[in-house]
């Protein structure tokens, strides 16, 4: 067993079985974690509720924590992130699939290297069983890489990561910003002067669909993106020329794209 937390929320969209199989996922790791934290982010349905109430009987280490209302995935990781015991503190979405040696290898990385405060790893998407990969997102290894690699895309996996807290904290936390959270906590990370380190090992099955794609078409999600891509001109991660070049890419991938053919391209031009 390792001192380590792993953070996760729950919500009234989660199907039950997913949710079962994604939290024994971390539960059955080769390196199992002293601590889950469950994040209940509003109300949930009766057939999720008992599901809840199943695996808190059955996994000894599972805290559970109760939102009133959905807060959305940022406030209530941020919650887990604050309600944990340990310094080492891992995020796990709550219908994905972690593989059986992910924590042992990002443990690894941490212990030998005190100066890396966030390590990801590689995932492969899939549509209803993790054997059926359609897909797979490579992100640079090495921290110069992913901190240029920072300047066009989101470097690292967020349902991959494992950060020491107390950098975490020191720059703020998970702050909510549509659809660009994670980024958004790695360009603070690398403002204030953090490493990152990617594993080049698939740590995640993720599960994804026709909404997955159908969000990142959205106007709301394209202003999301221009608002975020001026933060980071703003704070000088980026020049003009790149930000404009940016925005450009992102107008024609998620407003004139029509949905097919944006799942095309983020199968076969955004992924490996």
């Amino acid at each position: 067993m390792g001192e380590y937390t792993v953070c996760m929320s729950v919500y009234k969209n989660d199907k039950p079985e997913n949710f079962r199989q994604a939290i024994y996922s971390i539960y059955n790791q080769t390196v199992m974690p002293d601590e889950i934290v469950l994040v209940v982010d509003g109300p949930v349905g009766d057939e999720l509720e008992r599901e809840i109430g199943c695996v808190r009987r059955e996994i000894p280490i599972l805290k559970v924590l109760r939102l009133r209302e959905n807060k959305g995935h940022a406030i209530a990781r941020q919650i887990a992130i604050d309600n944990s015991k340990n310094d080492l503190v891992a995020i796990m979405d709550s219908d994905d699939v972690s593989v059986p040696d992910r924590f042992r290898l990002q443990l690894a990385v941490l212990r030998n290297n005190p100066d890396i405060s966030v390590v990801g790893g590689l995932i492969n998407e899939f549509t209803d069983s993790p054997e059926n990969i359609v897909s797979r997102r490579v992100v640079p290894e090495f921290d110069s890489d992913i901190k240029q690699y920072m300047k066009r895309r989101c470097p690292l996996n967020f349902v991959t990561v494992m950060m020491r807290r107390s950098d975490l904290l020191s720059v703020g936390g998970i702050k909510d910003w549509y659809c660009e959270e994670d980024y958004y906590l790695w360009v603070r990370f690398m403002l204030a002067g953090y490493k990152f380190y990617n594993i080049q090992d698939n740590l995640v099955d993720v599960r994804i669909g026709e909404d997955t794609y159908k969000r990142r078409g959205s106007v709301k999600y394209f202003k999301s993106e221009v608002t975020f891509q001026r933060y980071m001109l703003n704070n000088k991660v980026i020049t003009y020329s790149e930000y404009v070049l940016n925005i450009a890419i992102r107008l024609f991938v998620q407003i004139i794209l029509p949905n097919k053919l944006r799942a095309v391209f983020y199968r076969k031009f955004a992924r490996s």
